[in-house]
């Protein structure tokens, strides 16, 4: 970190001095670690289909949360973790193995897992504020060691998009076609679950539950709208997502709003202006 905080120093900003603000410059790194990152989940979400997928994951990692808080762990967020990918999996299977229709199966993991989470939260009659700080989130307090995690989980991303994204794409696309030429579309689906459960997971307690979903939706949205190929799809997804969140979080700090809600403003604002130059940027 040390290093990071040496380069950070140089910004013109008054919490940039050296040895100053340091949860400013955690936030900033978590920042440009968890953009990139949830810029290409984004586009598997938006080509799957999946938007409220992501809402789903959320609710179940506050569920998993409650339960870690419940079993007295000191460190609840790895019990959301196993709970959010359980989770995953248990939807992957389900939407494969069943005639519905994936935002019915959402629907209904979703209203499970949080009733659930909220039963289990006020399970004796115990009050549910202790976990108000989950919906909104608090990306100063992020942790340099939660950062490295994302940053393992970026480069395990990356890795995979790298190794099967022509599998992945067939996947979303054809699912049908993908099986007849032998991909394994359920295990496809399964690690893209996983990987998204992850990272709703981690990220959860900086972003917050109400916001969270639209960082998997928005940027791969507003990336669709001016996009010509695949390629730019994802270069502007992962674009809109970094500069929206750098510019939320400057936002956050100088007027003192919520760094989820910024950011996520900031990517709305994003895909309203695409929205208005789709046709001259196809054209």
């Amino acid at each position: 970190m040390g290093v990071w905080y040496s380069l950070v120093s140089v910004l013109p900003f008054e919490w940039a001095a050296s040895d100053t603000y340091l949860f400013m410059k955690n936030a900033l790194l978590a920042v440009l670690v968890i953009s990139p990152l949830f810029g290409i989940l984004s586009t598997m979400v938006v080509t799957n289909r999946m938007s409220f997928f992501s809402d789903a994951l959320g609710h179940s990692a506050f569920t998993g949360m409650t339960i870690g808080a419940l079993c007295g762990f000191a460190e609840p967020v790895w019990c959301a973790v196993v709970f959010a990918i359980a989770f995953s999996a248990l939807f992957t299977v389900v939407r494969h193995r069943s005639n519905m229709a994936s935002d019915t199966v959402i629907g209904v993991f979703s209203s499970t897992a949080v009733a659930l989470g909220i039963f289990i939260a006020t399970l004796g009659g115990k009050s549910f504020t202790k976990f108000n700080a989950l919906l909104i989130g608090d990306i100063l307090s992020v942790e340099p060691s939660k950062i490295g995690m994302l940053a393992l989980i970026l480069l395990i991303v990356i890795v995979l998009w790298c190794v099967s994204f022509n599998r992945l794409m067939l996947s979303s696309v054809h699912p049908g076609l993908a099986s007849s030429r032998g991909i394994k579309v359920i295990w496809q689906e399964g690690i893209f679950s996983a990987a998204i459960a992850v990272t709703v997971t981690i990220s959860m307690t900086w972003v917050g539950l109400l916001v969270i979903n639209s960082l998997l939706v928005l940027p791969a949205a507003a990336a669709r709208n001016i996009s010509r190929n695949m390629w730019q799809f994802h270069l502007f997804s992962i674009l809109g997502a970094v500069i929206s969140g750098v510019a939320g979080l400057m936002t956050s700090y100088e007027i003192g709003t919520s760094a989820g809600a910024s950011i996520t403003l900031y990517l709305a604002l994003f895909f309203i202006i695409t929205f208005l130059f789709r046709n001259k940027w196809a054209a």
